[in-house]
């Protein structure tokens, strides 16, 4: 395994982030320089209006990516040539465009609420407008991810997951997909590209095609050739998929030709809970105690859940934690909040907000426990919140466009969500309700939600 990068900049270098964008935000931005607005302060916010169906938190994921992509958010000769409904002005304003303001938010791995402002970044209009895309990109999608990720490492209850849903989204946000879900507490992934970049441990095997692929000259299928030859490649601590055929036979030949020293068998078809149990009873009955069994087959947290009492060492999860079916959008918006130290704020029915630059701590009990999430004003002092115990969800991430120095990890932000929700209440890891488990309070504003 390839070591984990050692702070939120140690990420590879890519191409030019800027193009990432809507036409829109360039428009504006020329407007803007033509009536001199482009350069007013402005405080700009990520938030979230409310959870996707059936959440009752989300977890907060992408925030090193965003930073990265920032840093890596300048316009190239090539790139400006094709902007050619831009005025000579902003073409030169994005010649030398570098981001020069600061981005105070949440940290890989905080769990978030309802109008939890978990981005804010101050600049000016003009260099705050054009990032709205692409920060939103980034944390709509591993967000809805971790989110997901996060209720099936609940459902399985302490047993490893593999993330394995590379070919069911586009080739790059499986990457990244890969890496929010190891966020979330998944053990490993199938995608290479995401082991090399983030070091995540790196799993598998082989797939029905190897066991379709041993046959005898006559056509007839040798399973036992394909176990015999993945043993001799791999060794005997290698998982065996044993559904190609009859699994009661699969697992019988898989115990003959590797012995019962045996890694695992993996099952990838069928009612799992009552084929667990049988091939359970099977490999013991065949002397094979410490024979693992991994599943998979389109499973979600539900599923997982359903086999919480199964025999199960371990799950395979793709579709459900990297598509939008199983990983809804978190639908975070990106708003301008105030100018020139003035708090602005939309009023558009259904989509109201308070206005404001924002900083937010979250209390806890003595023991742990959360209590509530409190929004206050950005450059506020802490209220007296009583006898409870609070802890600061706005830290500095970035300052006159400089990422901060000591930013946590990978490996760090991973232990970090482990341990935000063990302090969730017992019923905020339901997965059939759909209302936040901790309220969000505002103190402190005019016209506070």
């Amino acid at each position: 395994m390839n070591a984990p990068s050692t702070s939120a900049t140690a990420l590879p270098r890519q191409r030019s982030t800027s193009l990432l964008t809507d036409k829109y935000e360039l428009t504006m931005l020329q407007a803007a320089l033509r009536d001199g607005t482009a350069h007013r302060q402005c405080t700009f916010e990520v938030f979230a209006r409310r959870l996707p169906n059936e959440r009752r938190y989300g977890v907060v994921a992408g925030t090193a990516r965003v930073l990265h992509a920032v840093s890596d958010f300048i316009f190239t000769e090539e790139q400006l040539a094709h902007l050619d409904f831009l005025d000579e002005t902003t073409l030169n304003y994005l010649r030398d465009f570098r981001f020069s303001g600061h981005i105070d938010g949440y940290r890989e791995g905080e769990l978030y609420f309802p109008y939890s402002p978990i981005l804010t970044l101050r600049g000016t209009f003009g260099e705050c407008v054009i990032l709205e895309t692409v920060i939103l990109s980034i944390m709509n999608a591993d967000s809805a991810v971790a989110s997901a990720a996060a209720r099936m490492v609940t459902a399985a209850d302490g047993r490893p997951i593999i993330e394995m849903g590379s070919r069911r989204t586009h080739e790059y946000a499986a990457v990244s997909a890969s890496r929010a879900a190891y966020l979330a507490g998944f053990s490993a992934t199938s995608n290479l590209e995401a082991s090399h970049r983030y070091g995540i441990p790196a799993s598998g095997t082989s797939a029905h095609s190897w066991t379709l692929l041993h046959t005898d000259a006559d056509g007839t299928p040798n399973e036992a050739a394909a176990f015999r030859a993945q043993v001799e490649a791999l060794g005997t601590d290698t998982t065996l998929l044993v559904d190609t055929y009859d699994i009661t036979q699969g697992v019988r030949t898989a115990i003959e030709v590797a012995g019962t020293g045996l890694g695992a068998v993996r099952i990838d078809s069928g009612d799992l809970g009552v084929m667990t149990r049988r091939v359970r009873k099977q490999l013991d009955e065949l002397g094979a105690y410490n024979t693992k069994i991994v599943v998979s087959s389109d499973l979600d947290e539900f599923t997982i859940a359903g086999l919480r009492g199964d025999p199960v060492d371990s799950f395979g999860v793709g579709t459900s934690v990297v598509t939008g079916s199983g990983a809804p959008t978190p639908g975070m918006v990106y708003k301008l909040v105030e100018v020139e130290g003035h708090p602005v704020a939309k009023r558009s029915r259904g989509k109201a907000m308070t206005g404001g630059a924002k900083r937010a701590l979250r209390t806890h009990r003595s023991t742990g426990t959360a209590i509530e999430e409190v929004v206050l004003p950005f450059a506020a002092p802490t209220p007296d919140l009583g006898d409870v115990e609070s802890r600061a969800l706005t830290i500095p991430l970035m300052r006159d466009g400089e990422v901060v120095p000591g930013l946590p990890t990978l490996e760090e932000s991973r232990s970090f969500l482990a341990e935000q929700l063990i302090t969730l209440p017992w019923e905020g890891l339901a997965l059939s309700r759909d209302e936040p488990v901790i309220p969000t309070r505002f103190i402190g504003f005019d016209s506070p939600l």
